[in-house]
């Protein structure tokens, strides 16, 4: 069951097989030869082994997948070469996303932290993150059916997809859980509950 996953400049698409407990990978154009890049079918607990990915992202600049390893409640980084600058943690429960920067005691909140709830201060069980060059954080609200973009330093986000109750229709979501976005902008989201990948243009 395919749940988060990640468009790389060159169309290279990562994605988190959840049930089967490892990360695909398929290069532009080639939809039927995908790799497996981290993880295996035995999930687990060991550094290398997955349980329930549940999203993923690639740092270009230490050449590594960040991966929400939700069963065993972590994220880890399947990496290259040693050193990352910053992780992002979509922190469900609590309903919030976190940075934690390199060698941090502590994580900082970039976004929601207020409670559950619909107020564009608020998400309700953040899902997918994605982070592009600019430091604006793209979120899947899972439980308001949207997907909320928050600028560098903001107190609250805008809604750029969905928000408008649950259902099937073009403007609306279904429990959406992975997000990325193309070199020509366009966003790539997974629509859960609606068995469908959409694509929209964002301005």
């Amino acid at each position: 069951m395919p749940l988060g996953l990640f468009v790389d400049d060159d169309q290279t698409v990562v994605i988190t097989d959840y049930g089967n407990h490892r990360i695909m990978q398929l290069k532009n154009g080639d939809t039927t030869n995908g790799q497996v890049v981290a993880g295996s079918t035995t999930g687990g607990n060991g550094l290398n082994q997955l349980n329930a990915p549940a999203d993923v992202l690639i740092d270009k600049e230490t050449n590594s997948l960040i991966i929400c390893d939700c069963g065993n409640r972590r994220v880890v980084r399947w990496s290259r070469r040693s050193g990352t600058t910053q992780v992002y943690v979509s922190d469900n429960n609590n309903n919030r996303v976190m940075k934690w920067n390199k060698g941090a005691k502590e994580g900082i909140v970039i976004a929601g932290g207020q409670g559950a709830g619909s107020a564009l201060t608020q998400l309700w069980y953040p899902y997918g993150i994605f982070v592009d060059t600019l430091g604006t954080l793209y979120v899947t609200d899972y439980g308001n059916y949207r997907v909320m973009r928050w600028t560098q330093g903001a107190t609250q986000g805008t809604v750029i997809a969905g928000g408008n109750g649950y259902g099937a229709g073009a403007n609306q979501l279904s429990v959406p859980t992975g997000l990325s976005f193309d070199q020509h902008g366009n966003l790539y989201l997974s629509d859960r509950n609606n068995h469908r990948v959409q694509r929209f243009s964002i301005e």
